[in-house]
């Protein structure tokens, strides 16, 4: 896309590059037997699924508000792992270990590791997420991500949207804001980027947070490659 002058590509991973709800069911499911999945006694894999997810987003909302001290990803998905496992009914630590790692076996999207190399040759890439950077290693290994850098919020101490953590990618890069392109398949975090210049890409997920009608992003892209042609790399 000729008008978008853009020098490098910042990326969210999580949603985004992989699917982390298909990982966290993966990890659930080995908890325990259910008996009967959607029964209210008896909390099905979404059930739990939900509950790990609503653990995530309260936590990091109230350490970006400031309500509670900065815990990394790792710390944070190890809580979700023990409310989760406790109603599955689920005691074994071990178990409960295994689980809160699952967090970091999340499988890429079928366009991911393809759609980034062609990317690649053209724009520098930069991942941008609030795993930790231990679990952003993880991560990149477990999903075959490859960066020419990968960067944390544990850096800032804090989760985006927090415009510390989009900081983190500017100062890396070193062009101005309006000439890094962040992508996501979350409308929150676009905003969040949005509001220290940067422009921005929404890629369509099966999960994330679509925009609402009220969001003016500059691409809108069905996947990867579609976002590789908006951009002008055939």
């Amino acid at each position: 896309m000729a008008e978008l002058a853009i020098d490098a590509v910042v990326f969210d991973v999580l949603g985004t590059l992989v699917d982390e709800p298909a990982g966290l069911r993966a990890g659930i499911s080995a908890l325990a037997p259910f008996s009967a999945p959607d029964a209210p006694d008896a909390p099905g894999t979404e059930r739990l699924l939900l509950l790990w997810q609503r653990h995530i987003e309260r936590e990091q909302r109230r350490i970006v508000e400031g309500d509670r001290p900065y815990l990394p990803s790792e710390a944070l998905d190890r809580e979700a792992a023990e409310v989760v496992a406790r109603a599955a009914g689920a005691e074994d630590p071990d178990a409960v270990e295994s689980l809160a790692r699952a967090a970091r076996r999340l499988p890429p999207w079928p366009d991911t590791v393809a759609g980034l190399a062609r990317l690649a040759e053209h724009f520098p890439l930069i991942g941008l997420s609030n795993a930790s950077r231990t679990a952003l290693l993880e991560l990149n290994a477990h999903a075959g991500l490859r960066w020419h850098q990968a960067l944390s919020a544990e850096d800032a101490r804090t989760y985006k949207p927090d415009p510390a953590v989009y900081r983190l990618a500017v100062t890396v890069a070193g062009p101005p804001p309006e000439r890094l392109l962040m992508v996501a398949a979350h409308a929150w975090d676009l905003r969040g980027a949005q509001a220290l210049g940067l422009r921005t890409a929404y890629v369509a997920r099966p999960v994330g947070d679509p925009p609402a009608s009220s969001d003016r992003f500059d691409l809108y892209a069905k996947d990867l490659a579609d976002l590789a042609g908006q951009l002008g790399v055939f």
